[in-house]
C-alpha cells in the first residue's frame, strides 16, 4: 500500500547540504511534487472552556475505564516544539498552496500589464508617423498651386531640428527606465532588457532563519507524557506519522512505538534491518545510501535513511504491527492529526472506540466517541494532574 506522507519542509538531499536545507522547513521540499496533499487551511476552532472542562472529565473516565489505549500522533503534538504542522492555517502545505496562488495571480498582472504596454506603443508609433508624415502639396493648400515660399527643405529642417531630438530622446530614456510599480513591491523587478527579474524575498528569508532545525527542537509536554504514560503501561502502544523523532528523544523506546513514514535521525542497514538513531538530520529522502556500513558483528551492509517520499510503501513491521495493535485496543487516542492521511488516517476506525484532540475537523468526527477541540498539550496536561501523575524533571 502507498503512503501519502505526513510529516514535519531542496530536491532530494544530498552529502554538501546547507544548514538552511536541513531545518525543520525545507524537510517538505526534499519529498517529490504531489498534488493531492488533501484538504489544506481548514479553520481551527476552540470550544469554550465549560465545554472543554466537561469532555476532559470524559477522557478521564474513558482512560481509567480502559485496558489497552493505543495513541495516534501527528503533527500538531510538535507544533509547540517549533515545528510546524502542514494543513493549518498557517501550516507548510497551506502556505505553499498560498503562494502558489498569489504566484498566478501576479503573472497574469503581469501579462495584463505587458499587453496594455504592447497597445499604448504601438498607438504611440502611429500617433508619431503620423506627426512624421510629410502633406503633399495639394492637402496643404487645399488643391491650389503651393505658394514658393513654402519650401519642403523647411518642413523637413523641423522635423530634424536639434530641438525635436532631444525631445525624442528624452521620450525614448523615460519609457526605458524601470517603473517603481506594484511588481517592485511584490518583488519583481526588471533587468535593463524589460525582461521581469525575481527579487530577494525577505518574509522568506526571516521564516526560513527562524524555524528551528529538527537537531534543536526538543520533545513537548506531549511527547513526555506520552512516554510517561508508556512506561507505566497506562499507554500500550504508540503509532506516529512524524518523521521529527521527538518520541524517541523523549524516551519512548522503539519497541513501544511504529514510526510509519520514517525518521530523519534514522538510518537503517539494508542486509541486517539494524537501526541507528543519530542526533543530526541524516538529509535523505526515499531510502538513498547514507555513506556508512553496519557495524553490527558480521554484517557490514550499507546504510541508508528511512524517510517515505509520497510513493513508498509504509515500513511492513511498523505498518503491520500499528493495525495489529489498533485492532486489539478498546480506546485509540488520535492527538494532533488530521487524519487525512491514509492509509495511517484510518486507523482509530479498528479499535472499540476513539478520541479525537484536534483544533481542525477530521473526516472520522462523525464516528468518534469524543472530540475535543483543544490544543493538545493542555489535554495531555489535564489528563496527567487527573491520574496524579507527575513528570520527571526535563
Amino acid at each position: 500500500r502507498r503512503v501519502l506522507l505526513q510529516c514535519a519542509l531542496v530536491s532530494k538531499a544530498g552529502s554538501n547540504q546547507t544548514a538552511k536545507e536541513l531545518m525543520s522547513g525545507g524537510y517538505a521540499n526534499r519529498l517529490s511534487e504531489y498534488t493531492d496533499k488533501g484538504v489544506c487551511g481548514l479553520p481551527e476552532s476552540f470550544e469554550s472552556s465549560r465545554s472543554v472542562k466537561i469532555k476532559l472529565g470524559k477522557l478521564v473516565d474513558l482512560v481509567k475505564a480502559s485496558k489497552l489505549i493505543v495513541v495516534l500522533t501527528g503533527a500538531g503534538v510538535s507544533t509547540s516544539a517549533g515545528i510546524p504542522d502542514f494543513r493549518g492555517p498557517k501550516g507548510i502545505w497551506t502556505v505553499e498552496e498560498e503562494e502558489k496562488k498569489s504566484k498566478a495571480k501576479e503573472k497574469r498582472k503581469r501579462k495584463r500589464q505587458e499587453r496594455s504596454k504592447e497597445a499604448n506603443s504601438a498607438a504611440t508609433a502611429s500617433a508619431s508617423d503620423e506627426r512624421q508624415r510629410v502633406p503633399d502639396a495639394s492637402e496643404r493648400h487645399g488643391g491650389e498651386k503651393p505658394r514658393p515660399q513654402c519650401d519642403d527643405a523647411k518642413i523637413s529642417d523641423f522635423y530634424n531640428s536639434p530641438s525635436r531630438a532631444s525631445s525624442a530622446a528624452s521620450q525614448s530614456e523615460s519609457a526605458a527606465k524601470p517603473s517603481h510599480n506594484e511588481d517592485d513591491k511584490n518583488g519583481v523587478g526588471s533587468s535593463s532588457n524589460g525582461a521581469a527579474v525575481a527579487m530577494p524575498n525577505k518574509a522568506n528569508e526571516l521564516k526560513e532563519s527562524t524555524t528551528p532545525s529538527f537537531e534543536s527542537a526538543k520533545p513537548t509536554f506531549t511527547h513526555r507524557a506520552l512516554t510517561k504514560l508508556a512506561s507505566l503501561d497506562i499507554i500500550k502502544y504508540v503509532v506516529t506519522q512524524n518523521v521529527d523523532g521527538l518520541h524517541r528523544r523523549s524516551g519512548l523506546p522503539r519497541s513501544k512505538h511504529a514510526v510509519l513514514h520514517g525518521c530523519v535521525f534514522t538510518e537503517k542497514c539494508e542486509r541486517c534491518g539494524e537501526e541507528y538513531f543519530r542526533d543530526y538530520d541524516l538529509g535523505g529522502v526515499s531510502f538513498q545510501k547514507t555513506g556508512r556500513q553496519c557495524t553490527k558483528a558480521g554484517c557490514g551492509g550499507d546504510l541508508r535513511d528511512t524517510v517515505l517520499d509520497w510513493d513508498d510503501a509504509l515500513p511492513e513491521e511498523d505498518w503491520g504491527r500499528s493495525q495489529d495493535e489498533c485492532e486489539a485496543a478498546d480506546l485509540v487516542l488520535t492527538l494532533g492529526t488530521s487524519l487525512r492521511i491514509e492509509p495511517a488516517g484510518s486507523l482509530p476506525l479498528r479499535a472499540k472506540k476513539f478520541v479525537v484532540v484536534n483544533l481542525q475537523v477530521t473526516p472520522l468526527d462523525d464516528d468518534a466517541t469524543l472530540i475535543i477541540k483543544e490544543k493538545v498539550d493542555r489535554v495531555m496536561e489535564h489528563l496527567l494532574n487527573e491520574l496524579n501523575i507527575e513528570l520527571d524533571d526535563e
